[in-house]
């Protein structure tokens, strides 16, 4: 700071801008939230030293729709060091009481703790799991190398579909075609895939927007473009106040930005 700018900051005046930078973005993490018509929610990780140890530390993410406007934000950012049920759990209770209503759809990926957590906070909205996930997870039950490509093509044909009884109809072909050839591939599909269908009981013109949680995905590389020269950080508070300053740059753009959903695509009622 001297050979920058000519004077010396001591090491409490540190301490004291970052207690009341803390105590901002403390504000910021448990302000009033409007309602919310479609969550999406994720987590990533980064090194954090617990314990003299370095940890895997994780940072969960909600990004909410605001029903009112149409235009998107972040709704929470938490860290830790899990994504076990319980801290999912805590974490979007804490939503609910910050007031994001019962949003008409939440979507993610199938985490056990993630998903557990949805079942018990947000039972009364419906679950799209993100479809680019289920078309990851297909790959490990696809039985030879040379499948690959066809049964990516067959899967993204279901969710391409224009409604969900095609889609349905797709699914149905996609099981009895590979039930000899790739029976686990065929089991699983049957069992997990319909859970990618729920986008279908919405207006096409915002389907593909609420179909994946890419846009979290996008979140957490933009905060890890920012996060990458730190590379282990001392503790979770450092990890989390700098995840927040991020967030709430970005989440401001979002806000005075464009729509990203026409309210009245996300008013039709689910099925």
């Amino acid at each position: 700071m001297g050979d920058l700018f000519g004077f010396d900051v001591s090491s409490t005046q540190v301490s004291n801008l970052t207690a009341e930078l803390e105590g901002e973005f403390k504000k910021w993490r448990n302000r009033p939230l409007p309602e919310i018509s479609h969550l999406f929610a994720d987590a990533t990780y980064y090194k954090v030293r617990i314990d003299g140890n370095a940890r895997d530390c994780a940072t969960l993410i909600a990004i909410g729709i605001r029903r009112d406007n149409g235009k998107r934000l972040v709704i929470g950012v938490s860290c830790a060091l899990s994504e076990a049920e319980v801290h999912w759990r805590n974490f979007l209770n804490g939503l609910k009481e910050r007031g994001i209503g019962i949003p008409d759809c939440a979507t993610s990926d199938a985490h056990v703790g993630l998903r557990a957590a949805l079942r018990s906070t947000l039972n009364s909205s419906p679950w799209q799991s993100c479809q680019f996930h289920l078309q990851q997870n297909a790959q490990a039950y696809v039985p030879t190398k040379d499948l690959k490509q066809k049964i990516a093509d067959d899967i993204r044909r279901i969710f391409n579909s224009e409604d969900r009884a095609h889609a349905e109809a797709k699914l149905a072909e996609f099981v009895k075609t590979y039930e000899k050839s790739a029976p686990k591939l065929a089991t699983w599909a049957e069992e997990n895939i319909p859970e990618g269908l729920t986008a279908f009981s919405f207006p096409e013109a915002g389907r593909l927007r609420l179909r994946t949680s890419n846009m979290c995905e996008t979140l957490n590389s933009q905060i890890k473009r920012r996060t990458r020269v730190v590379g282990l950080f001392p503790n979770e508070s450092s990890l989390l106040r700098l995840v927040t300053g991020i967030v709430i740059e970005i989440s401001e753009e979002w806000e005075t930005g464009e729509i990203y959903l026409q309210p009245e695509t996300k008013k039709q009622q689910l099925n």
